[in-house]
């Protein structure tokens, strides 16, 4: 996942010969931002902003035109012209070094600063930012981009700062990426014994206060953290984000910093919303009931009351919430005629789901049929948003690496696809920015009341070429079985030396080298370069002078 935000810089942008028609706005989006409508959804034809390129961006593409590879350079000079989000961070280092709270009180004007000259930026574009808050307590797991604020007070503080600076502009913002989708409880035992002050009630706490403090802006359309159709069951994500006020606001995002196919992300967010309507509204479970399971999940979401799936295997038509991890439908639906009725599969992250899909582990009918049965005519309203940003090709099954010259077993392959989130060396740009995404419940859900639009908006919200951490060994995302094969790169470390465990073999197999990924939040040039190439919708090479 995006871990830190990238400190955005303007010095020296006039002298890159990077000219100003080749980092236009990406094209189909309307002229001018408009008003949206009061319950924050935003309007169809909004313009989003376009922030200043990554220095590491402009960098490289001054490097391709140097070695005359124009083309590659337009790709990602194009790359660079397409709206994307601004990562709002937190205390550097240096600032938490300091005595007492000034280290904090630093941090609070450093990101009203911030907020104050995109807002300034964004105005001049008439387009509308997205902000990403990315500070919360104990962040990450205290893994790649560990950190965040000191104490939950020191939080409040940072998100007063930030609601302050926001004023009356208007502007999308997404609260803190990974928090509801990786728990405290989720860390591990290691974790608590070192923060044992983080909890998943303070977690939910902190996310809380943000709602109050920022979602009563009418101009601001908040969003909270999903995490994606690859993770968390619905009913366990579902019953956190409702336990962490998720009805005050305008809804969640998914997808950040994945690469889950769009489609599967839209079934999945359309499944949250409906989780989310039957428990609260059909059987009356309130964000207290919630937060009182919430409070207790350990290693993955556990939901319980009306959070809960459906009875396995169900045998009558299933009540409660319905996961993407067991797909059974009841006689009629189609995936009772592929393996029978109240027969069912997890679904397959590694293709595109639909309910008339012939494959059994990507066909959706049991699912929707069953929130059909359990909303029994309540219509869900909670909203959610995509990150389109790296899943142009969907997630990497890793099954290249099972088959020559790798040869790699079903372990590797296996624990490469847990790490695939982290760097993976197949990915492209999806979608561009829009608010128009055609998406609705009829055509998404046939079986679903109504059909109200819920997704609003698909973004870029992980900022294309900024790696995911130092993918490695060491740090249990990737593996690699060196006795499989005989790997064709000069200075591969022996399997029996420390190098061995802090390189990135799929970089290096890609890059002919033995390379070490750049640390999260860097700029990664391979990766960028590899994603502007990859993009679906392919890119056009922007003009260059």
């Amino acid at each position: 996942m995006q871990r830190r935000s990238l400190r955005r810089h303007f010095a020296g942008l006039t002298t890159l010969a990077l000219s100003a028609a080749a980092l236009t706005l990406a094209p189909g989006l309307a002229a001018a931002a408009t008003q949206a409508p009061a319950d924050h959804t935003l309007a169809p034809d909004t313009r989003f902003y376009v922030p200043p390129p990554a220095q590491g961006s402009v960098q490289q593409i001054l490097q391709l035109l140097k070695s005359g590879q124009l083309k590659n350079a337009g790709l990602l000079t194009a790359m660079e012209s397409v709206p994307s989000a601004v990562w709002l961070d937190g205390e550097t280092a240096a600032q938490a070094a300091e005595p007492g709270n000034l280290g904090s009180e630093q941090a609070d004007a450093d990101v009203a600063r911030q907020v104050r000259l995109t807002l300034a930026a964004a105005s001049l574009e008439h387009a509308v930012p997205i902000f990403v808050a990315y500070n919360i307590p104990g962040r990450d797991c205290s893994e790649y981009s560990a950190g965040g604020a000191p104490t939950d007070a020191a939080y409040d503080a940072w998100i007063d700062a930030i609601g302050s600076a926001l004023g009356s502009a208007k502007a999308v913002l997404l609260e803190e990426p990974d928090a509801l989708a990786n728990l405290p409880g989720y860390c591990g035992s290691a974790y608590s014994a070192e923060f044992p002050d983080i909890t998943n009630t303070t977690r939910v706490g902190d996310i809380r206060y943000a709602v109050a403090t920022l979602e009563n802006d009418p101009n601001i359309s908040l969003y909270l953290d999903g995490g994606n159709a690859g993770w968390q069951n619905v009913g366990g994500m579902a019953e956190t984000l409702t336990a962490a006020d998720v009805q005050q606001s305008q809804g969640f995002f998914l997808n950040v910093s994945n690469y889950q196919y769009d489609a599967n992300s839209d079934y999945y967010g359309t499944w949250v919303s409906a989780c989310i309507a039957y428990a609260t509204v059909n059987e009356a479970q309130t964000p207290a009931d919630a937060l009182a399971d919430v409070a207790t999940f350990t290693g993955t979401s556990t939901p319980g009351g009306a959070f809960a799936g459906p009875a396995y295997p169900p045998t009558s038509p299933p009540g409660g919430c319905a996961t993407q991890y067991w797909n059974g439908g009841a006689p009629g639906t189609d995936i009772a005629s592929l393996v029978g009725a109240y027969n069912g599969v997890p679904l397959s992250q590694f293709g595109v789901w639909s309910e008339t899909s012939t494959t059994a582990d990507l066909n959706t009918s049991g699912i929707d049929a069953s929130y059909a049965s359990a909303l029994a005519g309540t219509v869900p309203t909670t909203h959610f948003i995509v990150d389109t940003s790296r899943n142009g090709l969907g997630p990497d099954s890793m099954q290249t690496y099972a088959a020559a010259p790798y040869d790699q077993p079903a372990s590797v392959t296996s624990s490469l696809v847990s790490g695939d989130w982290c760097n993976p060396p197949s990915a492209g740009l999806g979608l561009k920015p829009t608010a128009a995404t055609g998406v609705d419940l009829s055509s998404l859900d046939s079986y679903l009341p109504g059909s109200p639009p819920l997704l609003d908006a698909y973004l870029w919200v992980k900022t294309p070429g900024q790696s995911d951490g130092q993918c490695d060994a060491a740090g249990g995302v990737r593996s690699w079985d060196d006795a499989a094969d005989t790997p064709s790169i000069a200075g591969w470390p022996s399997s029996s030396s420390a190098a061995f465990q802090t390189f990135d073999p799929l970089w290096s197999l890609q890059t002919g080298s033995v390379f070490t990924d750049p640390a999260a939040g860097g700029w990664f040039s391979q990766q960028a370069l590899t994603l502007a190439q990859n993009a679906n919708p392919a890119l056009t090479p922007a003009p260059l002078p």
